[in-house]
């Protein structure tokens, strides 16, 4: 294999990592993103009664 075409594939393949990287963060970001809603809506939600509640590690 060529120098050149050795350099390309480093290059693709930190880009590839890096993309990946990024989509996992802002996966996890939007995620645990914290929901603003109007405070009406907000009482709302507390009368509510949950069934299920997701266990978190935080």
């Amino acid at each position: 294999m060529s120098l050149g075409m050795t350099l390309v594939m480093l290059i693709v393949g930190w880009l590839a990592v890096a993309a990946a990287m990024l989509w996992g963060v802002l996966r996890i970001s939007r995620r645990h993103h914290p929901q603003y809603r109007s405070p009406d809506a907000a009482k709302a939600a507390h009368t509510v009664d949950r069934k299920h509640r997701h266990a978190t590690a935080h």
